[in-house]
């Protein structure tokens, strides 16, 4: 999965219509090489599924063919995952943010091979996407999961899911949208879920005492997820509904 970064300059009492000026992205570019398959599907499926990243609004039922709810995915990895979610709901469109590319040429030879019509991919920053190509209010639901934990505590300030990035999450989100989240490492878990109940426009959907919402049908079990269940390890989602 893409690794984000979440030192933003900008903070939450600053004009959050203005452009989001920072000099961090929302990633951390890692080291990879593409198989040929992956070369290939840029070449083949790379026209039909790749959006290019641009200044201008985003025309959704242009770019799907088709009006349907849109979900934004941030940092889908290699794919895999994003594949079988948008597989069973096909109903929605969903725009997916990855900058990694053998992880890009992953997911478009699935979406060109299975195929998949409701995926299209911008490989760009999630927040230049956000800023330029989606207005506010635009989105009906967000997936993040599994961040970087950035486990040592001088490297919390980089991790993505902090209060002025939420909150403009938020913003993008439609009333009765929904931003869903997850995580395997507890004290990320720990410190999202006080982010997110800080932020005004969110609201908890979960009624557990802890906040924590089991992990919804669609959101297949990752292949490094069922490594962490049989080592003992937890996962934590959260599904927070803008209101």
């Amino acid at each position: 999965m893409t690794t984000p970064l979440a030192t933003l300059t900008a903070s939450p009492t600053e004009d959050t219509q203005a452009p989001f000026m920072r000099t961090i992205k929302t990633y951390v570019l890692r080291a990879g090489r593409m198989g040929s398959g992956q070369m290939r599907a840029f070449e083949q499926y790379g026209p039909q599924f790749l959006l290019p990243y641009t200044a201008e609004r985003l025309d959704p039922e242009a770019a799907f063919g088709r009006s349907a709810p849109l979900i934004l995915e941030i940092g889908f990895g290699m794919g895999d995952a994003t594949a079988k979610i948008a597989q069973v709901r096909p109903d929605d469109n969903f725009l997916c943010c990855e900058v990694h590319e053998p992880g890009v040429g992953a997911l478009l030879k699935r979406c060109g091979e299975a195929p998949i019509p409701n995926i299209r991919i911008v490989q760009h920053d999630a927040i230049e996407v956000m800023d330029h190509m989606l207005g506010e209010g635009s989105l009906d639901g967000v997936h993040i999961f599994f961040p970087d934990p950035w486990h040592k505590s001088r490297h919390h300030k980089r991790r993505l899911i902090q209060s002025p990035f939420v909150h403009r999450l938020a913003r993008h989100i439609q009333p009765g949208g929904y931003l869903h989240l997850a995580t395997d490492w507890q004290p990320y878990a720990e410190q999202m879920m006080a982010v997110l109940r800080a932020e005004p426009l969110l609201r908890n959907t979960s009624a557990a005492a802890d906040g924590f919402a089991a992990k919804p049908d669609y959101r297949p079990l990752t292949k490094f997820e069922n490594r962490g269940l049989k080592l003992g390890h937890g996962v934590w989602d959260l599904v927070f509904k803008r209101v």
